[in-house]
């Protein structure tokens, strides 16, 4: 892990709280990966889309602050494509699709396995110093 990447971590109490682990940073890349537990649940049993969002944006956040300044979400869209249910493990990995000047984009696919559960397009803004 990178040292932004641990200060963010050190910082995210979302994350932690979680349980979310994040690995694999580097250049416009990270990795998240989190269990599904009871608590995350909906209505129907399986895993609230608001925790597969989250997971996936977490692992984008962390790939778009590996350039320097300090960089938001501008905005992100997610399909999903299959329920989680508890005790799945989920793996998101972001990949960085262009940065030009304050702007990038970011793809995550949410895994469970090797069958994606949700597929995530991030866009970011790096904040003025």
């Amino acid at each position: 892990m990178t040292e932004q990447a641990g200060r963010m971590l050190a910082n995210d109490e979302a994350t932690r709280s979680l349980g979310i682990v994040i690995s694999d940073v580097s250049a416009g890349r990270a990795t998240a990966t989190m269990t599904v537990r009871r608590d995350m649940t909906n209505g129907h049993g399986i895993c609230h889309g608001g925790y597969v969002f989250l997971l996936a944006d977490t692992a984008f956040a962390f790939a778009c602050n590996t350039h320097g300044p300090a960089t938001v979400a501008s905005g992100a869209d997610v399909e999903f494509l299959a329920p989680v249910s508890v005790d799945e493990v989920l793996v998101a990995t972001a990949t960085e699709v262009v940065l030009k000047g304050r702007s990038g984009v970011y793809d995550v696919i949410v895994r469970r396995g090797t069958e994606p559960v949700a597929v995530f397009r991030g866009r970011s803004r790096a904040l003025r110093a």
